[in-house]
């Protein structure tokens, strides 16, 4: 089986980059985003209607290509885990996660028994329909799965050393937005409570050697969020980074047009002028002289 890159650099205390997909999940989007050089994708259930068998193609799609699919389920049920996994995501998101037992229950869907609860099925997506022992698959499987809480909530932040101590679970990605909301305190970025929310999740991940996670809309949020600590980080969303980017060129060019067209005219006023007929000189008249008598 396949191993997790992604798992195994950041357990070791290295970072890795990525990117989120909510629209375009294409044919060709794993090899753009490896082009790119993102390290892995994070298709999104929650916020979008893919179905199962269009993430069970995307996950096909990144087979013999060195990135990492992940995916984030839309709520904490067994089936949405399970089934992803088996379909061949490698990491498995799951949104607000407010304590430890949840966490725990995530863990377990993640792991085969005694450890977990995980269904057993081989030769199918997530083995590459490879033969082998089921011994070693099993526990293949439970090594390179990332289980991953977010924490979105003003009791998941409160409860986020909890989580971070939960055995099974890797990373605790920060849902910014979502955060500040449960706070009572929508988009307010830089307010002290948000930034000490934030403080605590990074100081339980040092803790716990657990790794803290975000999505980084722009380069300021990458630098200021890489500098606190966070290592493993996606950029942006593709609807915002295609929009943000088609934006520009469109932007560009009707400036451009605009000073064409002032140009031309410019041009063209100039033209008329030097077209326009010049006037006959005054024929000299010569005064008459007056004489004194």
């Amino acid at each position: 089986m396949r191993t997790n890159p992604v798992k195994t650099k950041i357990m070791a205390g290295g970072s890795s980059f990525g990117a989120m997909i909510f629209e375009f999940f294409t044919p060709g989007i794993a090899q753009i985003c490896k082009a790119a050089g993102a390290e892995f994708i994070l298709y999104d259930m929650e916020h979008t209607a893919v179905s199962t068998e269009t993430l069970r193609q995307q996950f096909a799609l990144c087979r013999g290509l060195g990135i990492v699919p992940m995916v984030r389920v839309p709520t904490t049920e067994y089936d949405f885990i399970a089934r992803m996994l088996d379909v061949g995501a490698m990491g498995i998101m799951v949104p607000m996660v407010d304590t430890a037992e949840q966490a725990a229950f995530i863990a377990s869907c993640c792991k085969y028994p005694p450890v977990g609860r995980r269904g057993a099925a081989f030769g199918v997506g997530h083995d590459d329909f490879l033969p082998g022992s089921p011994l070693d698959k099993m526990k293949a499987g439970d090594e390179r799965t990332l289980v991953i809480c977010q924490i979105e909530t003003a009791k998941g932040a409160e409860n986020c050393e909890a989580i971070a101590a939960t055995p099974g679970v890797d990373v605790l990605w920060v849902g910014h937005f979502d955060l500040t909301n449960f706070m009572g305190i929508p988009t307010q970025f830089q307010n002290p409570r948000y930034l000490e929310a934030i403080e605590n999740v990074v100081a339980a991940c040092a803790k716990h050697g657990k790794t803290p996670a975000f999505m980084a809309a722009d380069q300021t949020w990458m630098k200021d969020y890489l500098a606190k600590g966070f290592r493993l980080m996606a950029y942006g969303v593709d609807i915002g980074i295609f929009q943000n980017a088609l934006a520009q060129g469109i932007d560009f060019m009707k400036s451009e047009t605009r000073g064409l067209a002032r140009e031309a005219a410019k041009a063209k006023r100039a033209a008329a002028r030097s077209a326009r007929p010049k006037a006959a000189p005054k024929a000299k008249t010569k005064a008459k002289a007056k004489t004194r008598r």
